[in-house]
């Protein structure tokens, strides 16, 4: 068994008090190959000491005793709509509902309030009024690892909060909140490489939003891809 110690910074958040869900999926999944699907179980608290815990089949991030999320190796059978164009992308995302109401703008991967640079600023709208929603990216220099490639942990990031944005809008006075992303990397972009990240909806299941979400290079070549289920909640848990 591998034990790593880390914190999650206040640039990593997704809502204020906790780190964003696809960040934290991507850093408990880190080190299993292959498709991994990761479950929440417990907000993933900001600067504050995180013991993770992981063998070659699956993972486990504790504070202290309480388990933050957990993560086994898995299969994932999506296929994902084809990528729109980057300019297409970019068309898109000038109807991003997050401009007009955001439940957490100063998130690190679909936040407004973020500056480039700092948050990822993933704006997706739709796409020819379809289901499906798509936004350009352009990888900061800050996200790459020691080979000069995007970490994974920000592909992650990526796939999680587009697919969220799919699944929208929602009553008033609900929010939600990741509850497991099932993912997988199927190739690597670099800082400054041009890139298309989609969402679109799987479906509804009680307080269950299924979505699926995938990163594209702007070549339309796949990146990664990822199913996720999104829980209702009440949007004073989290504000």
């Amino acid at each position: 068994m591998t034990v790593e110690l880390f914190e999650i910074s206040e640039r990593f958040r997704g809502p204020p008090r906790s780190g964003n869900g696809g960040y934290v999926c991507g850093r408990i999944a880190k080190h299993l190959q292959g498709t991994v699907a990761v479950r929440l179980k417990a907000p993933p608290p900001l600067n504050a000491e995180l013991r993770l815990e992981s063998t070659d089949e699956e993972a486990r991030l504790f504070q202290d005793t309480t388990l933050v999320g957990e993560a086994k190796r898995s299969q994932l059978e999506l296929e994902p709509p084809p990528s729109p164009s980057y300019e297409e992308a970019q068309q898109s995302a000038q109807g991003f509902l997050g401009f007009s109401q955001h439940t957490f703008p100063g998130c690190f991967v679909c936040g407004p309030e973020r500056n480039p640079a700092d948050g990822l600023r993933i704006f997706p709208g739709p796409v020819n009024e379809s289901s499906t929603i798509a936004a350009p990216w352009t990888p900061d220099a800050s996200l790459a690892d020691e080979s000069g490639n995007v970490k994974s942990e920000f592909l992650w990031s990526a796939l999680d909060c587009t697919g969220g944005f799919a699944v929208l809008p929602l009553p008033a006075g609900l929010a939600i909140v990741l509850g497991e992303l099932c993912a997988t990397i199927v190739a690597q972009i670099a800082p400054g490489e041009l890139c298309v990240v989609i969402g679109w909806p799987l479906g509804v299941e009680g307080r269950k939003r299924l979505a699926g979400s995938a990163v594209y290079a702007a070549s339309g070549r796949l990146v990664a891809k990822a199913r996720a289920v999104w829980i209702e909640v009440p949007l004073n848990t989290w504000n």
